[in-house]
C-alpha cells in the first residue's frame, strides 16, 4: 500500500499542475484530463484524488497559500532574529502577496482564479473569505505587536490600520500584475517599496523601544 507520503506527493503533483494550467492558460484550461496530462498520472488516479475542478482549484488554492504563508513566517524569523524594526518586517511580509517575480505571478493568478471562482461557488466562496480574514488579523497582529513595542502611537485603532495596508496590498498586487515592467517608468519592486513604506510610515510613527535600546537612541 503507498505510503501517506506517496498521497501528499501526488496530491502536490496535481496542486502543481493546476497552477501550471491557470498560469499558463487560464482557468478554463483547467480540466482533470488536461490535470492528469500535466501531472504525468492518469485521469483514473487524478479523479482518485479530486473529484471535481473545484476540489482540485480549493487544493492549488490552499497549496499556494500556504507556500506564501510560509515564505511569510520566515521574513518573521529572519526579522525577529536581526531585531528588526517591526514595519521593515511588515513591508517584508506583504510583498510577500505582490507578483514581483514568475512564482508570485503564477500564484496570484491562481488566488484570482479561485476568488473569481468563488463568486458562484459557496463552499469555495467560505474559504476564500476565511483565508482574507486571516491574512487582515496577521496584518493587524503586526500592527498591535507595533502599539506593543512603541513603533505604533497608543491610540490608533489597529483594525483600520490593518483594513487599510490590506487594502494597499492587494491593489498594489493588481495593478503589478497588470503592468509587471512598472508604471511611468517606475519599476515595479521600487514602486511597491515606495507605496508600502509610505502606508507603514504613516501607521508606524514612533521607534521600538528594544531597537532604540540597541542603537542607543
Amino acid at each position: 500500500m503507498p505510503r501517506t507520503a506517496d498521497h501528499d506527493e501526488r496530491r502536490r503533483q496535481i496542486a502543481d499542475a493546476v497552477c501550471l494550467l491557470i498560469a499558463g492558460h487560464g482557468l478554463d484550461a483547467v480540466t482533470v484530463a488536461r490535470t492528469a496530462a500535466a501531472a504525468g498520472m492518469s485521469v483514473g488516479l487524478v479523479q482518485h484524488y479530486f473529484r471535481s475542478k473545484d476540489d482540485m482549484l480549493l487544493h492549488a488554492f490552499q497549496v499556494v497559500s500556504a507556500r506564501i504563508r510560509a515564505r511569510a513566517d520566515e521574513r518573521v524569523r529572519e526579522g525577529v532574529g536581526h531585531r528588526r524594526p517591526i514595519a521593515g518586517v511588515l513591508a517584508d511580509v506583504l510583498a510577500e502577496m505582490i507578483p514581483l517575480d514568475e512564482t508570485r505571478r503564477t500564484e496570484f493568478r491562481v488566488t484570482r482564479a479561485f476568488a473569481g471562482r468563488a463568486l458562484d461557488a459557496p463552499a469555495l466562496a467560505e474559504v476564500d473569505v476565511t483565508t482574507a480574514r486571516q491574512i487582515r488579523a496577521d496584518i493587524e497582529q503586526g500592527v498591535r505587536n507595533g502599539k506593543e513595542c512603541g513603533e505604533v502611537a497608543p491610540g490608533l485603532a489597529t483594525w483600520p490600520a490593518a483594513v487599510r495596508l490590506t487594502a494597499v496590498t492587494e491593489g498594489l498586487a493588481l495593478q503589478v500584475y497588470r503592468d509587471p515592467g512598472g508604471v511611468d517608468g517606475t519599476p515595479a519592486a521600487e514602486l511597491v517599496a515606495s507605496v508600502l513604506g509610505a502606508e507603514l510610515a504613516a501607521v508606524f510613527t514612533g521607534e521600538c523601544r528594544q531597537y532604540a535600546a540597541r542603537t542607543g537612541g
